[in-house]
Order: C-alpha cells, then sequence, then structure tokens
C-alpha cells in the first residue's frame, strides 16, 4: 500500500468514525466489565479442590460452656473450649475464658502448632515459632526489684 493510500484509508477511517453516533458511557462501561469478567473466567483457576474433614465435633452445654474440634486431610487440626466466667468484680462482669490450639503442615514441611488461652488477661498465644522478647539487661532487672523494695511498685 503507498503512502497515499495509507492516508485516504486513514482519512476515511475518520471521517466514518466521526460521522457515527458515539458510544454511550454507560454502555462503554457496560463493555469494560463484561471485558474484566471474561478476562477472570479465562484466568487460570489451579487445580484446588476442597480439603476433606475427616473428624468433627462439637458441644454446647446449657451453662455456656462448649467446645469443638476438627482435623481435616491435609493434617490441620483445630481444637477449642471455653466457659462462662465471672471476669470482674460485679456479679453481671461475665465472659467466655477459651483455650485451644491449631496446627498446620507450613509450605516447607514443618508442622506449626499455635496453643493459645483467651481470658481477662486478654489473647496469649504460644508456640515454637512465635518470637520471645529478649531478656531484660541486669541493671533493669535491679532497678525493678530496688523499687519494689521501696514500695514503688
Amino acid at each position: 500500500m503507498s503512502v497515499s493510500a495509507s492516508n485516504t484509508f486513514l482519512r476515511l477511517f475518520t471521517e466514518d468514525q466521526q460521522r457515527s453516533s458515539p458510544v454511550h458511557p454507560r454502555k462503554m462501561k457496560f463493555i469494560v466489565a463484561i471485558a474484566f469478567l471474561a478476562l477472570a473466567l479465562a484466568a487460570p483457576q489451579g487445580d484446588k479442590k476442597p480439603i476433606e474433614i475427616v473428624s468433627s465435633n462439637s458441644e454446647m452445654n446449657a451453662d455456656g460452656s462448649y467446645s469443638f474440634a476438627f482435623e481435616s486431610a491435609d493434617g490441620t487440626k483445630v481444637s477449642e473450649s471455653g466457659s462462662q466466667k465471672q471476669v470482674g468484680p460485679k456479679p453481671e462482669d461475665i465472659g467466655t475464658v477459651s483455650k485451644g490450639s491449631y496446627s498446620y503442615t507450613s509450605p516447607d514441611g514443618v508442622v506449626i502448632t499455635v496453643n493459645w488461652v483467651a481470658d481477662e488477661n486478654g489473647f496469649q498465644a504460644t508456640g515454637d515459632h512465635l518470637p520471645t522478647p529478649p531478656p531484660m539487661p541486669e541493671h533493669v532487672v535491679k532497678m525493678l526489684a530496688d523499687l519494689k523494695t521501696a514500695g514503688v511498685l
């Protein structure tokens, strides 16, 4: 195609586009939404299959106590139990205290286990993989002991 033929085609195409009615913004949004939906549906979904629950039990009692546990085919385990407890000075200061654990296998093959308690002191989790604070320096330990002896703490 020669340069003049290309220019003629471009001019005719542009004129035709200018003469045709413009696309309504709502229609354009709809077209864009359909295009995104088609793109999402075409994306690879992987071979993710539901993981089977191999055991499950639960118990709820009239006094507000409860327990449940389950284990899945991939080795994930969850258990929890709880009860009602007076957590403050007044009789109406009732709360649920719970304890439990969960474990799963990390991508590098290590079994991760977390044991936890949730009570009037908050949520406390323990596990070998969780970071621990460094020990207090000796001078801080001595200072706290001196303050306690002096009756300040």
